[in-house]
């Protein structure tokens, strides 16, 4: 399961031309889910997604998490995140979780990531034709698998 997260002062995504989800400060996470992916994974990633702190204490230090500047989060689900470009110039998503997998997962993660911050979370729409605005805050991005925890 791969995430990448962007700190933002803002995001929000639209279906069909209707806002589906916003937040103001927080994280935009992208998630990437493949079919050797576990609840396992869901529960090592959500924490480690609420606990991250890229968020500036008093002093100018990324030093906050979440939870210490009342942050939201809009998860998207990304399979492309799992894209191989090794042969050719079309990418191969063969890593990338069906449906059956995926969703279950995603919804996991939706709820796991509400119980680390204690509160709702925004979401897009698995599946669905989404467009993604945000404001990068910093720009500070950081991808992480939860595969490769050492």
């Amino acid at each position: 399961m791969v995430a990448l997260i962007q700190r933002v002062s803002e995001a929000s995504v639209r279906i069909a031309g209707e806002v589906s989800g916003q937040i103001a400060t927080g994280f935009l996470v992208l998630l990437g889910i493949t079919h050797a992916d576990t609840h396992e994974d869901v529960n090592w990633l959500s924490k480690k997604i609420g606990g991250l702190r890229v968020f500036c204490d008093t002093e100018g230090k990324m030093n906050l998490a979440l939870a210490d500047v009342q942050g939201d989060i809009l998860l998207i689900s990304q399979f492309t995140l799992h894209a191989s470009t090794r042969k050719g110039n079309r990418p191969s998503f063969i890593e990338a979780a069906r449906p059956e997998v995926a969703i279950p997962l995603y919804e996991a993660m939706q709820r796991a990531l509400e119980n680390e911050l204690k509160h709702p979370i925004q979401t897009g729409e698995f599946g669905a034709d989404m467009k993604v605005s945000l404001v990068n805050d910093g720009p500070v991005t950081i991808i992480i698998d939860s595969k490769n925890r050492i």
